[in-house]
């Protein structure tokens, strides 16, 4: 009898295993394919990985501008995706050690939770059942195959075949503008590939604020990229995609064709049913602790659909350990990060302007271009960025900060902080940037607003 069955071995699962056992819980993590879920094995991981090599690439080819010419640049696929394994595999190791040392037992096999025998949660995997006081789900999410005629030929991908390609595509057409289709365009347009972005809205990047999606739109259309907006697949033919734009068809060539129309959670298929687990909108509902409406049953991550990111799954998941253990935790979705690893990068979090009026704040926005702060100009010789923040204009409060440009992903924990702890423009203010840095830019931008 375990003290707690955790289903699904992603960012919530294994995190939350090491949580329950540096605890001193008895822990049993089941795990139907490798340590670590999407996000180390197809998704987050890989794809920044082999991004990283495109960026190298593609200032190797564009470098003259720093002082340094490379005159036979030449990028290796094979070496890449090698390189990208390697680091996977090593990733799993370092996950498997860390469950080791906290007492975590690890079970590799398809979960099927079974009706409760004897107050107990039982699951099942192959010809052995494991039963438990407790029961955490973090099955995860799928990327979403959409029914479109055609589609289902093998040069039509997902994330999961498109990290593993052995050749780079003549023609690339990506179905969908968000966060993994932005990304994979870009890795392969930075590597000879001619993309085109097929996006049934009017605008990328879902819904990170206007101004900043118009600006990375523009920027990879540097880059080759094309886009058609407000357009529909309509089919896949031979070796072929056929769109509607304007009432007019058309039709595209392309030798891959990348599904990245969003995902969905995975709530079907391992007994959630046998408990009686609400689901509501094809997600498991959760309140603020990762409960459900099951006592001593919690979910966390992509399966309760609240906000399908990695470092979201991996709070969800140290909440509800927390609530096992009788601490007071809750979670928190209002300052929660989000990044899209294009070239340039795009990093937000909290409301945007027309999001703050929703919410029914009376808020101003102030703006300043990247191109303003030295450590910028020194290593960005040319493409567009801006930083904006997002104010409460009765209290001073920072209500959300929006940036594209430069590694701002490497900042955007730091404004999360200001949002999380409430600070004022004021505050703001006080806090010492070390100079020179990018970083810099999110002060000077409050300095501005006033």
């Amino acid at each position: 009898m375990y003290d707690l069955i955790i289903v699904g071995a992603g960012p919530a699962g294994y995190l939350a295993a090491e949580r329950a056992g540096a605890a001193g819980l008895s822990t049993m993590l089941i795990e139907k394919s490798n340590l670590g879920g999407v996000c180390l094995n197809e998704g987050c991981v890989p794809s920044k990985t082999i991004l990283h090599s495109s960026k190298l690439y593609n200032q190797a080819m564009n470098s003259q501008a720093y002082g340094v010419t490379v005159s036979e640049a030449v990028f290796n696929l094979s070496v890449v995706m090698a390189r990208k394994e390697k680091l996977i595999e090593s990733l799993r190791k370092g996950i498997a050690a860390t469950l080791k040392k906290n007492r975590v037992t690890v079970e590799t096999g398809e979960g099927k939770i079974l009706p409760k025998q004897n107050d107990a949660f039982v699951v099942q995997v192959a010809d052995k059942k494991i039963e438990g006081k407790r029961l955490l789900i973090c099955t995860g999410s799928e990327a979403i195959r959409p029914p479109i005629p055609g589609a289902d030929q093998k040069f039509v991908f997902t994330n999961r075949e498109m990290l593993s390609v052995d050749f780079i595509p003549d023609r690339l057409v990506v179905v969908g503008g968000g966060v993994i289709g932005l990304e994979m365009a870009t890795f392969f347009a930075e590597v000879g590939s001619k993309v085109t972005i097929v996006e049934m809205l009017s605008s990328i990047g879902g819904p990170i604020d206007s101004e900043i999606s118009g600006i990375l739109q523009k920027e990879l259309e540097k880059k080759g990229i094309v886009f058609r907006l407000m357009a529909k697949v309509t089919g896949v033919g031979d070796r072929s995609v056929t769109i509607v734009q304007d009432g007019k068809t058309e039709v595209l060539g392309a030798d891959i064709v990348l599904m990245s129309v969003g995902r969905r959670p995975v709530i079907k298929g391992f007994g959630i049913e046998n408990i009686n687990v609400y689901c509501e909108k094809g997600s498991i509902k959760t309140d603020e602790h990762g409960r459900t409406n099951i006592p001593n049953v919690w979910a966390a991550g992509d399966v309760n659909g609240m906000s399908m990111l990695a470092h979201t799954a991996y709070r969800e998941g140290e909440v509800c350990i927390s609530d096992m253990l009788g601490k007071k935790d809750r979670m928190r979705y209002n300052a929660i990060p989000g990044v899209i690893y294009t070239h340039p990068e795009v990093a937000v979090v909290g409301a945007t302007l027309e999001e703050a009026a929703k919410l029914g704040y009376d808020a101003t926005c102030a703006k300043l271009p990247l191109s303003f702060n030295g450590r910028y100009l020194a290593e960005n010789e040319a493409g567009r960025g801006i930083c904006k923040v997002v104010i409460d204009k009765q209290y001073g409060t920072v209500l959300g900060i929006h940036m594209i440009g430069g590694a701002c992903s490497e900042m955007i924990f730091g404004a999360a902080t200001m949002i999380e702890n409430e600070l004022r423009v004021s505050d703001v203010k006080e806090i010492v940037f070390p100079h020179p840095t990018v970083s810099e830019i999110i002060k000077d931008t409050v300095w501005h607003s006033s």
